[in-house]
């Protein structure tokens, strides 16, 4: 008898000890996933990183339109002397000249040369657009997780002061000689199996407050997170979100912005066939008893027929291509966003269940059955096994929960919708 309330008393201890680890180091009260999600776009390593090239890729957009280089140019000529002003004072041939060399593209090749660095600016925001996405859908899914896990551990706790309503009920029947060791025993086992699962809990969530930390740019030293519990939000309509991939998806923004810039490509392409011109002015002076000269020199570069060619074609290819991929970018989210939606229409009718039938239920049968075994009219067996059914539908119906959030997560990162 003693032995087996020795182990009691230390698994009791052991629970207390596991129930608040890194109480001191968490933030008594929940933060909202709305605040995370501004500290991450105004923190994140990676937002900071694809920000920072995006505005580098506008800032360079006007480069290519703008005129080639002005080329300065200073002459000196000399006559009947290799030797520097030879001929300067005595021949009207020698002189010293100044002028500027500028080259001009046939007109409208400067605005398309624009048009398409813009528009690699914008396919460059888009693809700060995904990593944003990807991260915050990151942060969601890690929030949904761990709040997963904060739940399911005051479930554990609350069900471990059932359990140990039961220890004593058992302890007591033992000791009137109904009841036997055995059945007290067996509770202690399903404590310590409590035990376990929350010593689980703890190493998971840790792990998701070291990503969550990361995720957010903060030192893995500052408090851990409370998560708000978890709220199941309602479905929009399947044809809403399919419509707003078309719209707001970055993946399929992204590809819509390189079909853009290259149709453009392939009308640059086309004007390159019309040559440039060079045009060049030069004052060259002599000595003031001969005059001076003045001279002006339009050249035209003639494009190479050939390599224009192949570079037309290059484009037209790339074109097809670009087009091609956002076809099939468009197709692959529409897929993924109706998965999401099967997954998350099916999860909801899950927790329906969980809500009014299952747990219920089995709320029901545990105390039914904690009664009949109070009243020497069950098994100690079967009051267990009602509540490990109880316990498993809880933690069941918290992960359904999380997952249903998740799925809701994807969704809005796919269409770029904020669900209510």
């Amino acid at each position: 008898m003693k032995a087996f309330l020795i182990v009691l008393v230390s698994t009791s201890a052991f629970c207390v000890g596991l129930q608040s680890p890194d109480a001191e180091h968490t933030a008594s009260m929940p933060t909202s996933l709305s605040s995370l999600i501004v500290e991450a776009q105004q923190n994140n390593p990676d937002i900071q990183t694809v920000g920072h090239e995006y505005r580098a890729a506008q800032s360079g957009a006007k480069a290519p339109g703008a005129l080639p280089d002005t080329e300065l140019m200073l002459q000196q000529f000399s006559v009947g002397s290799p030797k520097p002003f030879a001929g300067y004072i005595n021949s009207e041939f020698a002189y010293v000249g100044i002028g500027a060399s500028q080259s001009l593209p046939w007109p409208g090749k400067r605005a398309l040369r624009t048009e398409v660095a813009v528009l690699g600016a914008e396919s460059v925001r888009e693809q700060a657009a995904i990593t944003t996405r990807t991260v915050i859908e990151s942060l969601k899914v890690a929030y949904f997780k761990l709040s997963y896990l904060q739940q399911t551990l005051s479930v554990l706790l609350r069900d471990d002061e059932l359990l140990g309503e039961m220890e004593q009920i058992a302890e007591s029947r033992y000791r009137v000689g109904q009841g036997n060791q055995a059945e007290v025993l067996k509770a202690q086992l399903q404590h310590t199996r409590i035990l376990q699962e929350i010593t689980t809990h703890h190493r998971e969530a840790g792990q998701l407050q070291a990503q969550i930390k990361q995720l957010l740019g903060r030192e893995q030293t500052t408090p851990d997170i409370m998560a708000e519990p978890l709220k199941e939000r309602p479905l929009p309509p399947s044809s809403d979100l399919l419509e707003s991939v078309r719209q707001h998806n970055p993946e399929v923004a992204f590809r819509g912005q390189l079909v853009k810039r290259s149709d453009k490509e392939v009308e640059l392409a086309r004007k390159e066939f019309l040559p440039d011109f060079g045009l060049q002015y030069m004052y060259q002076n002599t000595d003031r008893k001969f005059r001076d000269y003045y001279m002006l020199t339009l050249s035209v570069t003639l494009p190479n027929r050939g390599r224009r060619k192949a570079e037309l074609a290059a484009a037209v290819e790339d074109g097809k291509m670009a087009a091609s991929a956002l076809t099939a970018e468009l197709q692959r989210r529409l897929a993924e966003v109706q998965g999401q939606y099967v997954a998350a229409q099916t999860s909801a009718e899950q927790l329906k269940i969980y809500r009014e039938g299952l747990i219920p239920q089995a709320e029901a049968t545990y105390r039914a059955s904690l009664a009949a075994y109070q009243a020497n009219r069950q098994d100690f067996g079967t009051l267990l096994s009602s509540f490990r059914d109880l316990l498993d539908f809880q933690e069941q119906y918290q992960k359904e929960l999380s997952e249903h959030e998740e799925a809701l997560a994807h969704l809005e990162s796919l269409t770029g919708m904020e669900l209510p």
